[in-house]
C-alpha cells in the first residue's frame, strides 16, 4: 500500500518538475539550440530542484550524501532520453512532441531508479 502513496506522490511532484524541465528544453530548442544539448542543460537545471523535492516530498528523505546517486541517475535518465527523442523525431518530424513522449518514459524509469539506487526503498 505505500508503493501507490509514494507513486502519487512521486506524479504530482514530478509533474511540478517536468514542466520546469520541459520548459527550459522548450525554450532553449526555441532560441535555436540542438535538442542534445537543450535536454543537457534542461537536466542541470533541474537536478538541484528535483533532488530536494523528490527526496523531501516523495521519499521523505533529505540526506545530502545521496546527491551523488541521484546525479548518477539523471545521467542515466538524460542519455535515455537523448536515445528516445533520437529514435522519435524521424517518426515524429516534431522535436517537441518526441520529448514529451520520451519524458512519460523517462517518468517511469526516473521513479524506478530513484526508488531502488537512491532511496532504496523496497
Amino acid at each position: 500500500m505505500r508503493i501507490n502513496h509514494v507513486f502519487i506522490r512521486y506524479l504530482l511532484v514530478g509533474g511540478l518538475n517536468t514542466a520546469f524541465g520541459y520548459s527550459v528544453f522548450a525554450i532553449l530548442v526555441f532560441m535555436g539550440c540542438h535538442y542534445s544539448i537543450a535536454l543537457f542543460f534542461a537536466t542541470v537545471a533541474g537536478v538541484f530542484f528535483n533532488f530536494k523535492t523528490i527526496g523531501i516530498f516523495v521519499f521523505r528523505k533529505s540526506d545530502r550524501s545521496l546527491i551523488w546517486r541521484f546525479l548518477a541517475v539523471y545521467g542515466v535518465l538524460y542519455l535515455v532520453n537523448v536515445f528516445l527523442v533520437f529514435v522519435l523525431l524521424p517518426l515524429l518530424n516534431n522535436v517537441y512532441a518526441a520529448n514529451a513522449l520520451a519524458v512519460i518514459f523517462n517518468a517511469a524509469l526516473g521513479f524506478c531508479l530513484n526508488r531502488h539506487y537512491v532511496y532504496e526503498e523496497n
